[in-house]
């Protein structure tokens, strides 16, 4: 139809293209999302929302902070495949010390149970994700969400992983004592990505990331991670874009509410 839009045959409404994404609404013009989607693409550790602003000449910081935020939910792929082979699991936790809590003991860190696939010496792809406490409940949900049933699960010793065996995978235990170095020995990927994951959040974000946003900022580390041997940037945009109509909206308002509320 004239302006652009599409007409409903059952109920004749005009719709827009953009009707059910990520873009719908926005009064920018599409090149411009495409212009930040590929800035953000093709840097190699991310960026931020001032960057964002000066580079495309947004009008305020709040427009290119809730695009990024947009962006971040688009950058999960529905029903991506689940982690195989030799996994890796564990927790680390992220915020400032707690006097008096040591070990998995917590009230104010957030925690983020790992996964990372074992390729020899190398880390394949990894899975992310925050949650409540180092339960059973929340640790194995974790597992089952990310890990094929079947594969090999390389934990310690906490006791919350002891369900996977009768769920069905293979579960090797190594017990890892209070030396440090020990544990970075014996479920070395693991550690390795929760380093990079810190590194990541201190470096690109000054630390300055909210328990409210967290699992989004996640989502953005593993996408960069899991595609971080690829040469084509273009590839990197065109997923992007590819999964940015695949994901339902998301007002400002939501995003702003999310905020206020973590």
């Amino acid at each position: 139809m004239t302006r652009g839009l599409w007409l409903c045959a059952a109920c004749r409404a005009h719709v827009s293209v953009t009707a059910g994404t990520i873009f719908q609404d926005s009064r920018l013009p599409l090149a411009l999302w495409f212009r930040a989607m590929w800035y953000v693409t093709t840097q190699k550790n991310g960026t931020s929302a001032m960057t964002v602003q000066r580079i495309l000449g947004l009008g305020s910081y709040q427009t290119a902070w809730a695009w990024l935020q947009k962006l971040r939910r688009a950058m999960v792929r529905p029903g991506r495949e689940r982690l195989g082979g030799l996994v890796e699991v564990d927790e680390t936790y992220l915020g400032g010390l707690e006097e008096g809590r040591h070990g998995r003991h917590t009230e104010k860190k957030a925690i983020i149970a790992v996964a990372a696939e074992e390729k020899g010496r190398t880390i394949g792809r990894i899975r992310l994700r925050r949650v409540p406490d180092v339960s059973a409940q929340s640790l194995v949900s974790f597992v089952e969400d990310a890990v094929e049933r079947g594969s090999t699960v390389r934990t310690d010793g906490w006791p919350s992983y002891q369900r996977l065996e009768r769920l069905g995978y293979k579960h090797v235990i190594h017990v890892i004592g209070e030396e440090k170095p020990r544990a970075t020995q014996l479920l070395p990927h693991v550690h390795r990505v929760a380093s990079l994951l810190k590194r990541w959040l201190m470096g690109t974000h000054q630390g300055a990331v909210g328990h409210a946003h967290l699992d989004f900022y996640l989502d953005e580390f593993t996408f960069r991670f899991n595609r971080r041997t690829s040469h084509s940037r273009g590839k990197l945009f065109y997923r992007l874009v590819q999964q940015a109509v695949q994901v339902s909206p998301q007002p400002y308002k939501t995003l702003v509410r999310a905020a206020t509320d973590g």
